[in-house]
């Protein structure tokens, strides 16, 4: 009997080097891989066995080494397909804790977004795509209006630095989306955290209303990451939580039926610790719950859960062996 082909998960996003200050009140800086990591390891706790994650990263040639180091401990990461080494200095983040919900975000770098022709031939053998905005430059309206039309499995996107424009000095600032109706309709689910959904609703005065009207046969899913509190989603008429036949119903002039939303509270009592990363450890973990084949009710518990494990651990390094429950180096 031949063996069973493993499924791929195509990883679209930006590893980046992190210097964080004032993280749980310390006085020190640390400094340590950000950005992707945390939802890389996600992926690799939360994806049954069957699947291997495949990231689709430009990483800038003076972090490249380090870089694929990180990446090929990573249990099923295969970086060898989807990793492209660039001239650009890559990614940094200066991030600055104000308090544990509230920080500042500087951004250096220059690694360049996917052009279609880059990207077209390495999602090709991918059987679902994840993409993570992380610095809001992986790819350009047109860049996804392309994969949108040529690719045929399910795209799931967490927008999050779509909301970020850059002021002087690099410093990232919440912005209301440019052309957000283009970019929701590229994706078949988004994710956004609630300051996120507030700015994406604030020409409609109200963003359940906003979500409520567009999601239907292109977007059938938004889902709100909300903190402590859990998360919500709103979802289209004659949603299927399968991710596989999330594509059938792509550029239909219509679904008949209504709206419909809820919310998943996180289990437990206030975790107290380090946030950095929690909304990429919730997105990647709700999708590929959702891949697994669990109901959504699940899969957003599921998320919460270990949004709120992450915030146990410090860093990204041996946070997937944390999630699961083991102990790892980077724990608190």
């Amino acid at each position: 009997m031949s063996e069973r082909r493993a499924k791929r998960l195509g990883v679209v996003g930006t590893m980046v080097w992190d210097t964080i200050h004032a993280r749980d009140g310390r006085a020190v800086p640390v400094e340590e891989w950000g950005g992707l990591s945390y939802a890389l390891s996600a992926l690799v706790a939360a994806l049954p066995d069957e699947w291997r994650v495949v990231p689709l990263i430009k990483v800038g040639e003076d972090l490249s080494e380090p870089a694929l180091r990180y990446l090929r401990d990573l249990p099923r990461v295969e970086p060898e397909h989807g990793v492209r080494t660039v001239p650009q200095p890559n990614n940094r983040v200066d991030l600055r804790y104000i308090d544990e919900d509230r920080r500042t975000e500087r951004l250096t770098g220059g690694v360049p977004p996917w052009s279609w022709s880059e990207l077209e031939p390495v999602v090709r053998g991918c059987d679902a795509l994840y993409v993570n905005f992380i610095s809001g430059f992986e790819l350009t309206l047109d860049t996804a209006r392309a994969l949108r039309a040529s690719y045929a499995g399910p795209i799931y996107a967490d927008l999050h630095s779509l909301f970020l424009g850059v002021a002087a000095g690099g410093v990232r600032v919440p912005q209301e989306l440019p052309s957000w109706g283009s970019w929701l309709r590229c994706f078949d689910a988004v994710q956004m955290n609630e300051p996120e959904f507030e700015l994406l609703g604030r020409a409609w005065g109200d963003p359940w209303r906003l979500a409520a009207e567009v999601v239907g046969a292109d977007l059938k899913l938004i889902a709100v990451t909300l903190g402590p509190r859990g998360a919500a989603w709103v979802a289209g008429p004659g949603f299927e939580e399968d991710p596989f036949a999330w594509p059938r119903t792509r550029s239909a002039v219509g679904v008949a039926g209504a709206s419909r939303s809820g919310r998943v509270a996180r289990r437990g009592g206030e975790v107290v610790g380090d946030p950095t990363g929690c909304g990429d450890v919730w997105g990647a973990t709700f999708f590929s719950r959702l891949l697994a084949g669990d109901a959504m009710e699940h899969a957003l518990d599921t998320a919460n859960h270990f949004a709120g494990r992450n915030v146990e651990h410090r860093g990204a390094r041996g946070l997937h062996h944390h999630l699961l429950g083991r102990l790892s180096e980077g724990r608190m």
